[in-house]
This record gives C-alpha cells, sequence and structure tokens, in this order.
C-alpha cells in the first residue's frame, strides 16, 4: 500500500515573501490570467490554501471595487500570515507593474520614441488573448460543477455582452439566485462548502492552520482609520504645500473617487477614466489612453495599473514648477497609492468578517452563483480583449437593449491572429508555461517589426 504524501508545512514568512514575489513577476494576463496563476502557486502546487477556502476568497473580493487579484492576493497574504502578510502579497503583487510602467512612462515622455517597445507589445497583445483564454478555461472548469452553475455563468455573459448590464446587478441577481436556488436544490447551488469541505485539508495542516481570531467592531473600525489616514494623508500633504488647484491634487481625489467606483474590474472605468483625462483635465492626448493600456496589459501587475500612466502624463504635462520628469514620477506614485491603499482597507477591515461567516450556508450558495456568474464575466472581458486586439475598428450595432459588437473584417491584422494562434498552439497543445509563450510572442512581435 502507498503511504499518502505528508501534509505540505506551513510556509514561514520568509518562504511566503519569495513566493509572492514569484506571484508578482508571473501576473501577466489580466484577472483572469493572475487569478490563475495564484491557483495554480497557491493551492495546486504549494498547497497553502484549500480550493474551497481560495474561492471563498475570490467571491468576497469580486463584490469589492478595484483590483480582484491584487485583493485576493492581500487576502491570501492575511490568511496565512495577518497583516504583515496581507502588506506584503499585495505590495509585492503591485510592484512589478509600478516598476515597469513608470520606466516606460519615463521613455514616452522622454524621447516619445516607442517603436521597440510597440514592437513587443505587438506580439505580446495576441499572446495575452490566448493567455486569457486558457485561465477562463481553468477557471470554468473548477467553478462550473453542474449545470446550474454553466446556465449561471452563460446567463452573466449574456447579460453584461449584449445588454450590458452593470456588473454589480449581475452579482447582487447571481447571489439572489445561489441562496434561493440553494432552499429548493442545494445539492446544485451549495458547490462552495465552506468549513465542511475544508476540514479534511486544514486538520492534515493544509492553508488556515491557525483560524482569525472573531471580528471584533472595534478593532475593525480601528483598522478602518488607519486606512483612511494613510489613503488621505498624502493629498491632504500635498493641499496644503501646492493648493487645491494643483495638478497632484486633483490627481489624487480624482482616482481616489476612482478607486471605490470600479466595480466589475478595470474595463468598467476605463472609459470614464479615458474621458476625464483627455476632456476634463487635458492630462492626455486622444489616442494616448490606448498606448497606457497596452502598457498595462503587457506588464505585470492588475490591469487597472494604466492609471500610474494617467498620473505620470497629468503631472509631466502640469509640473508647477518641478521638473518635468520629477512631477511625473511624483504623479505616478501619487496615483498608484490612492488607487490601491484602499485594498488593503477593504481587506484588513472585511476579510476577518467574511472568514467568520464562511460556515453559513445561505452565504455559501450565494458565493457560489457568484462565483459561476464572473466565469462569464470574465469571458465577456477575454472576448472584448480578443475583438481589440486582432481588428484595428470595432463598431457597435444596436437592436433595442441589445448591444452587439461588429469587427469591421477588413481590420483583421493577419500577423496578429497568426501571433495568436501560434500562442493558443503553445499553451493547449503544445503546453508550454506562460512565460515562455509571452516570450515567444513577443520575439515575434520584434521580428515582424524588423521585417517590415
Amino acid at each position: 500500500m502507498i503511504a499518502p504524501d505528508p501534509p505540505p508545512t506551513p510556509p514561514t514568512f520568509g518562504e511566503a515573501f519569495r513566493t509572492w514575489v514569484r506571484v508578482g513577476l508571473l501576473s501577466f494576463g489580466g484577472p483572469a490570467g493572475q487569478i490563475a496563476v495564484m491557483h495554480r502557486i497557491l493551492v495546486e502546487e504549494k498547497r497553502w490554501i484549500s480550493e474551497h477556502r481560495f474561492l471563498h476568497a475570490l467571491n468576497y473580493c469580486m463584490l469589492l471595487p478595484g483590483p480582484e487579484a491584487q485583493q485576493l492576493a492581500t487576502y491570501v497574504g492575511w490568511l496565512l500570515h495577518r497583516t504583515a502578510g496581507g502588506l506584503t502579497a499585495g505590495i509585492l503583487f503591485v510592484l512589478p507593474g509600478f516598476v515597469s510602467i513608470l520606466a516606460i512612462s519615463l521613455l514616452y515622455a522622454g524621447y516619445q520614441d516607442t517603436q521597440l517597445v510597440q514592437a513587443l507589445f505587438f506580439g505580446l497583445k495576441p499572446a495575452v488573448v490566448a493567455v486569457v483564454a486558457e485561465a477562463v478555461h481553468r477557471i470554468g472548469g473548477r467553478a462550473l460543477k453542474n449545470r446550474a452553475m454553466a446556465a449561471l455563468a452563460a446567463a452573466a455573459f449574456v447579460a453584461i455582452f449584449f445588454f450590458e448590464v452593470p456588473f454589480p446587478l449581475i452579482v447582487a441577481g447571481a447571489a439572489l439566485v445561489g441562496y434561493l436556488g440553494s432552499r429548493i436544490r442545494p445539492d446544485l447551488f451549495l458547490v462552495i462548502r465552506g468549513h465542511e469541505a475544508d476540514a479534511a485539508l486544514e486538520e492534515e495542516g493544509a492553508a488556515g492552520r491557525t483560524e482569525p481570531a472573531a471580528p471584533s467592531w472595534r478593532a475593525g473600525l480601528r483598522t478602518a482609520l488607519l486606512y483612511l489616514f494613510l489613503w488621505w494623508a498624502p493629498v491632504g500633504a500635498l493641499l496644503l504645500l501646492t493648493g487645491a488647484s494643483s495638478v497632484w491634487v486633483q490627481e489624487g481625489v480624482f482616482f481616489s473617487t476612482a478607486a471605490v467606483v470600479t466595480f466589475g474590474g478595470a474595463y468598467a472605468v476605463l472609459a470614464y477614466v479615458a474621458q476625464q483625462a483627455v476632456e476634463t483635465y487635458g492630462w492626455l492626448r486622444p489616442g494616448e489612453m490606448l498606448d497606457g493600456l497596452g502598457m498595462a496589459e503587457t506588464t505585470p501587475g492588475p490591469l487597472i495599473q494604466v492609471v500610474q500612466f494617467v498620473g505620470f502624463m497629468g503631472a509631466y504635462r502640469n509640473p508647477g514648477g518641478l521638473d518635468p520628469m520629477l512631477a511625473g514620477v511624483l504623479g505616478s506614485a501619487l496615483t498608484t497609492w490612492v488607487t490601491f491603499v484602499p485594498c488593503f482597507l477593504f481587506i484588513f477591515v472585511g476579510a476577518p468578517w467574511i472568514e467568520h461567516l464562511r460556515g453559513r450556508k445561505g452565504l455559501t450558495a450565494a458565493l457560489s452563483g457568484i462565483t459561476a456568474a464572473v466565469v462569464g464575466v470574465i469571458l465577456n472581458l477575454a472576448l472584448w480583449f480578443a475583438l481589440h486586439v486582432l481588428f484595428a475598428r470595432v463598431g457597435e450595432a444596436r437592436h433595442g437593449p441589445l448591444r452587439l459588437l461588429v469587427p469591421e473584417w477588413d481590420t483583421l491584422d493577419p500577423a496578429a491572429l497568426l501571433i495568436a494562434a501560434g500562442a493558443f498552439a503553445a499553451l493547449f497543445l503544445l503546453r508550454w508555461g506562460m512565460i515562455r509563450t509571452l516570450l515567444a510572442a513577443a520575439a515575434a512581435g520584434l521580428l515582424y517589426s524588423w521585417l517590415g
């Protein structure tokens, strides 16, 4: 008789730190790809957290404004090593993208010569389409356990892609369907089993070795006040030093507002940010938002990191007596700060309560419904991304409330399609890893640019 594998030992803080560095460096592909990377490393490889607890945390993060993948990393880091672990995981998830976009922004602003960068992006964008598709396949395979869950995912996709139903309404509807469905057919809607499903793994020494203490309203209030102070202190200091009309105060207030309305992921708020940045504040020129989006889509980190580019360019063009490059760096750092500090506030205040309620069947069924709906929402993002990468122009056709995205077929880019097909073959047929696939695609983009 073959003995079972021994349970994994609890990670030390050093082991977790090295793993979070790895997660941050591999966080390509938007939220779908990033969540898949974390699942592969934390659940399948390290076994530091169980499947059900991972999905439970993901469901909560999906309810929050802001980048759900970064918040999920913060949540898992908090489960493993409390506040220090959450801060480490959340910061390391953002740091590689921050450094990458800051470097590209300096090049973009200083030289306006992005031929090399554009060639790299040309190859990477189609490959990211394949990475996101592969992630949707992986997550869907785990979350859609039966026909009821698959139907919820399909309904969510149709609602958001064809009828533009707001993401919060989709989440609320899926939660209600899950809750009511559990009263009628609990076998179909209680997909995530909370404490019951986690018991075996946790008794063997998997994730959650030390259960969080019971939540306290007093402790939650102290935490909320601390992170509210950290969130607004830089904006207040700049208000005293530079005045209310300075670009940094405008950026601090604007992106703080954006941070709490970004339900549904980055795409849900990017149109609003682009419009305000170009038409209201003049921080960007028409078309530059797409350049920033290309940076964010093809560098590690959350897609919402594109706001860092907006903050850099806005301050670079309105330096207020500072060196433009220094002003841009300050704007970039401030924008990143006010975008991500709220994420730590939401996790450190809310996670203890979400963990406390993890075994409640009503909540579990509602979160199961949300999990299925999120698969449909991510599929919507993947399809939207694919259309805009492969076609130069994508129009809209409307029939009452129905909205159809109609690509102009004569604008199809054969080279981008070929690179995308190669990336799909590499991931699905050859079983290449994500980084190897992205490097090959980047090389193909450089070769195409050189030959052209």
